[in-house]
């Protein structure tokens, strides 16, 4: 495996490997559901193809410096965990190979960032947009494989790809849980024990109002409902949203008549957790 830090280092290196390329963008603090989408990623390339894994804590995503300050950096950890995975690949910049100094370009996305985490963090999806791209055009890779629990950042990725005709096939995983419910994420790691605790009433609140859709029930209000109770029943989660939202343009919907996403999102403490389910009438 080889890990490079420079953007045209990692165009000389990919030129020795074979295609297709298929990249995995990370954060790091891998987690199993960064491993399986590794694994996804070697499937789609196969033998003779090159699965490339970035890892960078992009600083242009991050709305609260203090959440960017506590993000967890586990380099070498996520190293070995790549190695034994099979990935060809590390790109691992610093900030100032990514980004410099007089910086004046972002890609905008402007009607699905709009909601939802787009309105609770002003500037994110600027970041995700423009850092996606940028990961794009360096490794020059086929596809890209991105996980479903972060469902509006798949969508909006989808949609520049789309409207800047980006040749790369973007491939959603399914979301990795833990045994009790929670999905992994890299921020699991910073909950209190109380916190961890508690954490998988946002599935349970989900799974909930899954129910009373499946009971008939069609009124955004009703369905949103019952999933608040499950939330509230506990003083540790702060509701930041909980929407529902039509599946394909995630605007927000008052009765389900199509495919729609019930999302939500919560602090526990500092510490921002996201779910979501699909409901199909």
């Amino acid at each position: 495996m080889t890990v490079v830090t420079q953007g045209s280092e990692l165009r000389t290196v990919l030129a020795g490997h074979g295609r297709p390329r298929v990249l995995v963008p990370t954060m790091g603090a891998l987690h199993a559901g960064h491993l399986a989408l590794v694994r996804r990623a070697r499937e789609l390339a196969g033998s003779a193809g090159t699965v490339v894994v970035s890892i960078f804590v992009n600083p242009i995503q991050f709305d609260r410096a203090a959440d960017l300050a506590a993000y967890p950096r586990t380099l070498e950890a996520d190293l070995a965990a790549c190695r034994e995975a099979g990935v060809a690949v590390v790109f691992a910049p610093e900030a100032g190979a990514m980004y410099g100094a007089d910086r004046s370009v972002t890609v905008t996305e402007s009607l699905l960032s709009r909601g939802l985490c787009g309105a609770a963090r002003p500037g994110h999806f600027d970041g995700v947009c423009t850092v996606v791209l940028k990961l794009f055009l360096l490794s020059g890779c086929e596809a890209a494989v991105f996980g479903e629990k972060d469902f509006q950042q798949l969508a909006v990725i989808r949609r520049m790809v789309r409207d800047l005709d980006v040749p790369v096939a973007i491939i959603g995983h399914p979301t990795v849980r833990e045994p009790d419910g929670l999905a992994l994420s890299s921020r699991n790691v910073r909950l209190s024990a109380a916190q961890r605790a508690d954490a998988p009433r946002l599935r349970q609140a989900l799974l909930a109002a899954r129910e009373t859709f499946k009971s008939g029930v069609r009124t955004a209000a009703e369905v949103l409902a019952s999933a608040r109770q499950h939330l509230e029943e506990s003083a540790l989660p702060r509701i930041d949203y909980l929407t529902l939202v039509d599946a394909e343009s995630l605007q927000a919907v008052t009765q389900i008549e199509g495919p729609a996403v019930l999302a939500t999102a919560v602090f526990y403490g500092e510490v921002r957790l996201i779910d979501q389910v699909r409901l199909e009438p």
